[in-house]
């Protein structure tokens, strides 16, 4: 049981979510405070929100909605609110709480001072009723052990949190693991147990739901890439954003360079290492799944290029929704 009711907070942010939202809050144990914000639902989410105690903060259209500014605008609110509080629980409004994780996460957080954050298992609600729910919860299942991040749903110490200044509101995709490496930089460690943390509805069920959560993803890599080696620490997502560039814009560079040198042939080097790469990817995880990783380096690579359009206009961008 969780036991007490200033030791931690809990910050959901939403945008109609609907039915997912009210199973999201009524999963808060009895007594923890909670603050909602709403990125401009129009299903009804603040008032049930109201009704059931939380204090409800509602974004300002007039900015970019990002996941990153409404988990830092509400745990801005919590603080007013309850300025002791040690801990903070951050969660996404299509997720429910576990029974006993902010009690599990609390204890090993109370135990390990030198931990800023702890996370958990988070499974899939509906893995069967679609290959895009199977691959979420497959993409939810990491390691368990000290870890480089942990992603939106997470407890946090909050003098870590306020130590390096919270989520940055401006990063499209990949806050958390951006705020992480902000931790360590700082000493802070990140740790993922074994333990039940909550359970995820993505309700993907369509090819361009995908298509928009992998652009969302190529536009974080390349984002939070450009910030942390900005900042002067070790970049992260480099990895990722040289393989999407590598398997589209560098095999069509490859073969047009052989094929304005050598004969119009050498066009057919893309498609021949396309086709190999898809061959070696069926072998280790199927054709479909081969296939889908293949074309997703695509739609990272429009993300990225659109991330890099919106540094050269020197404007903010907000949330890529996929539902």
């Amino acid at each position: 049981m969780y036991k007490g009711e200033q030791s931690i907070g809990l910050v959901v942010i939403g945008k109609d979510e609907g039915e997912r939202l009210k199973v999201c809050l009524r999963s808060a144990p009895s007594g923890v405070p909670i603050v909602y914000v709403d990125s401009g639902s129009e299903d009804g989410s603040v008032a049930f929100a109201r009704s059931i105690g939380a204090r409800v903060l509602e974004l300002d259209k007039d900015q970019p909605f990002t996941a990153a500014r409404a988990r830092s605008e509400g745990f801005r609110e919590l603080l007013l609110q309850f300025p002791y509080l040690p801990f903070v629980q951050f969660v996404d409004g299509d997720c429910e709480i576990e029974t006993d994780w902010l009690a599990i996460g609390e204890a090993f957080l109370c135990a390990q001072g030198d931990y800023a954050a702890v996370c958990g298992r988070r499974r899939e609600r509906y893995p069967e009723v679609s290959f895009y729910n199977r691959m979420c919860d497959e993409e939810w299942n990491t390691p368990v052990g000290d870890a480089l991040a942990c992603g939106g749903d997470a407890l946090y110490r909050v003098s870590a949190f306020v130590d390096v200044g919270g989520f940055d509101p401006s990063v499209v995709a990949g806050e958390e693991p951006e705020l992480c490496a902000r931790l360590r930089r700082a000493g802070w460690r990140i740790h993922r147990l074994d333990a039940a943390m909550t359970v995820h509805d993505a309700n993907m069920t369509r090819t361009y739901q995908w298509w928009m959560r992998s652009v969302r993803c190529g536009f974080g890599y390349a984002q939070v890439w450009w910030k942390t080696r900005s900042n002067g620490g070790p970049s992260i997502y480099g990895r990722q954003i040289a393989s999407a560039l590598f398997w589209t814009l560098g095999v069509t560079a490859l073969a047009v360079t052989l094929a304005v040198s050598t004969t119009p042939w050498a066009l057919l080097t893309a498609p021949a290492m396309w086709a190999a790469q898809l061959a070696r990817l069926a072998l280790r995880m199927g054709w479909r799944k081969g296939l889908h990783l293949l074309l997703g380096k695509v739609a990272e690579t429009l993300g990225a290029l659109r991330y890099a359009r919106t540094v050269m206009r020197g404007r903010e961008h907000g949330a890529i929704l996929y539902k």
